[in-house]
């Protein structure tokens, strides 16, 4: 069993709790034009002028690199976080990377944008600790200007994952005006507020470190802000959404 990935980063503490490794697959299929990762949006290895981004694995090599950082895991509740990209993309692959995950009694996230099929994540619910969970826009049709794709299946896994009794963080990335309107932070507590799984709701504040990636792979229609949100503007998103929840919110 191999998979392609486009980097391991050891030593994360923004992708779930505690101490984690991230390991970030290729292949995805939104094109969300703040995307921070866009080399992650082919399934293949690609040249970027430097080198190629994207490397073939088996799931043995990754677990040697995963096992590495053990005792970290232990001492801070961490684990292993699975992201991208997308990587349900690569299904079978993450389905065993998942297992052997489990069976070294890692604890395991796994970070999706919740476009994939509902048999696939009903397969894996007892393999995942804890979904990360994006929430991008909440009107379908925006969802659709922003990302390539609608967002009734994302909701309705979402609100599938709850039901299941699985534990939920719902990550928001907000752009200044393209995703930060009243109503869509509304939305987002509302959803906090409705889903009993949902433990918490991570708000992304935009970076650009995306931009200069996207312009040497060349990758057109996204977006070419190069500015950080104000301090201030972040506290009023926050303040906005934990008006509305009793749901923990956190700034990533």
């Amino acid at each position: 069993m191999r998979g392609v990935v486009f980097d391991v980063k050891r030593g994360s503490v923004k992708d779930g709790p505690g101490i984690r490794t991230s390991v970030f697959f290729k292949g995805c299929p939104l094109r969300c034009i703040w995307c921070h990762n866009p080399e992650s949006w082919l399934p293949e290895p690609e040249p970027d002028g430097d080198g190629v981004i994207g490397r073939e694995t088996s799931v043995e090599a990754l677990m040697e690199e995963i096992l590495v950082d053990r005792i970290f895991y232990r001492a801070s509740g961490g684990g292993i976080t699975l992201t991208g990209g997308e990587p349900m993309m690569q299904f079978p692959f993450l389905r065993e990377l998942l297992r052997a995950a489990k069976a070294a009694q890692i604890s395991t996230a796994l970070d999706t944008c919740g476009f994939a099929p509902w048999e696939e994540y009903r397969e894996i619910l007892e393999l995942v600790d804890l979904f990360l969970y994006d929430f991008k826009a909440s009107d379908p049709v925006r969802h659709r200007e922003l990302t390539g794709v609608e967002n009734r299946l994302i909701l309705e896994n979402l609100r599938r994952l709850n039901e299941a009794g699985a534990a939920i963080f719902l990550r928001c990335p907000l752009v200044p005006d393209v995703n930060d309107s009243p109503d869509h932070l509304a939305a987002i507590a509302a959803l906090a507020e409705e889903l009993s799984g949902i433990e918490e709701v991570t708000l992304e504040p935009y970076h650009p470190l995306g931009v200069e990636k996207a312009e040497r792979l060349g990758r057109q229609g996204t977006w070419k802000c190069r500015n950080f949100p104000p301090p201030e503007r972040v506290n009023a998103w926050r303040r906005a959404v934990a008006s509305r929840t009793r749901k923990r919110v956190v700034v990533a």
